[in-house]
């Protein structure tokens, strides 16, 4: 009975005394070694240099020579020569009125010409007429008063040839007066008559230089008005990109217009790649910036009102550094590899540099000399003394 209340006891004992056996003879543990994590970083040997920055900007394709083809006067297209979109050479027929509209004005004006001849020439004759009556009036008046004074004529006929003379006498002014008018009758007569010849000769719409027709307005046979608008031809020569940029960026590219430094410009329209250069810079700005615009070297093909976006060149910036946007940290600073630890570079963006798609950065680092190792991989986590490890190239 005792023994089997102390056999559970005993095997217990048992137990516990070989967990320690085992436990005192089993190998001491190695002793674990803290190890720093290095990071794995891609760096790059720089050096300062003269680069040029670039600036994206975006605008609409502009003709500065463009001609809006009215018409003279009220009449109908006898012919409409052109087509939106094509191209014309200088001199050519865009449209032509109908001349039946165009030729009654002249024939007007000229028949008002020969009138006012007429008239001149019938004044000439007839003032020489007046003039002898006047005098005859006067004469009467004279006889009439000798015979009143003599008792022997009537007041009353005294009176009548008192007033025949003064009509006379008006008669005699109002022709010298239109003797006098002549000239200046003749001279707007002849004004009218020059003006409804020149109308009839914009009868015949042409080319003034040689572009492309677009917003061509109307057809044969429709009936317009007088400076009803027809259609436009643009100079394909001569466009421009006309975009805005930044307030901050017209006074550097104002200062390289007037020292003669060319900045060019280039763009693509579909497949094709336009060189452009810039020109002048407009007169007003706005909050959004204030506009430039850029002549374009070859245009034939772009039309106007197109949106394009070009890449300016800005004038140089001397002892820049140019690194990938992956190597700015925070905006204002990269990391300099020094005995496999970062240490921070302050830096100040200058611009940025675009070449096809590649972007980038340009900045000025007065304490970075040239040949330094630079992390341009970008980390999250980077701080002064990280372990980092360059990537082989």
């Amino acid at each position: 009975m005792l023994l089997r209340r102390l056999l559970p006891i005993v095997v217990i004992a048992a137990a516990a005394a070989g967990f320690l056996a085992l436990k005192a003879s089993r190998p001491a543990a190695p002793p674990v070694e803290a190890r720093e994590r290095v990071w794995r970083v891609e760096t790059r040997r720089v050096a300062p240099g003269d680069v040029r920055p670039t600036l994206v900007v975006y605008g609409r394709i502009e003709a500065p020579d463009r001609l809006r083809a009215a018409a003279p006067v009220a009449g109908r297209m006898l012919e409409v020569a052109v087509r939106d979109g094509q191209a014309v050479a200088a001199g050519q027929l865009l449209a032509r009125l109908d001349p039946g509209d165009l030729r009654p004005r002249v024939e007007r004006a000229r028949a008002e010409i020969e009138r006012e001849r007429i008239r001149h020439r019938h004044d000439r004759e007839a003032i020489d007429q007046e003039r002898r009556l006047s005098e005859l009036a006067k004469a009467s008046v004279a006889r009439l008063s000798q015979l009143k004074n003599a008792r022997l004529g009537a007041e009353s006929a005294l009176d009548q040839a008192r007033e025949a003379l003064a009509r006379t006498r008006l008669a005699v002014t109002q022709r010298e007066q239109s003797l006098a008018e002549h000239p200046a009758r003749l001279a707007q007569l002849q004004a009218t008559l020059t003006e409804a010849e020149r109308d009839a000769a914009r009868g015949e719409i042409r080319a003034p230089f040689a572009g492309r027709a677009t917003a061509v307005a109307v057809a044969a046979g429709d009936q317009v008005q007088p400076g009803q608008v027809l259609m436009s031809v643009y100079a394909a020569d001569g466009l421009f990109l006309r975009a805005r940029v930044p307030v901050d960026y017209a006074a550097e590219l104002r200062r390289a217009l007037a020292a003669g430094e060319p900045l060019a410009a280039a763009a693509e329209y579909g497949d094709r790649r336009l060189a452009a250069t810039l020109e002048r810079i407009g007169g007003e700005a706005d909050a959004r910036g204030v506009d430039v615009l850029l002549r374009l070297e070859d245009g034939s093909d772009v039309p106007i009102g197109a949106f394009l976006a070009a890449r300016l060149q800005r004038p140089y910036a001397n002892e820049v550094f140019e690194l990938p946007y992956s190597a700015l940290h925070g905006g204002n600073r990269i990391y300099r590899v020094e005995q496999g630890r970062l240490a921070s570079v302050a830096v100040t963006r200058v611009g940025e540099r675009r070449d096809g798609d590649q972007v980038r950065v340009l900045l000025r680092a007065p304490d970075l000399v040239a040949g330094s190792e630079v992390m341009v991989t970008h980390l999250p986590n980077a701080i002064d003394g990280l372990a980092v490890e360059p990537l082989a190239r």
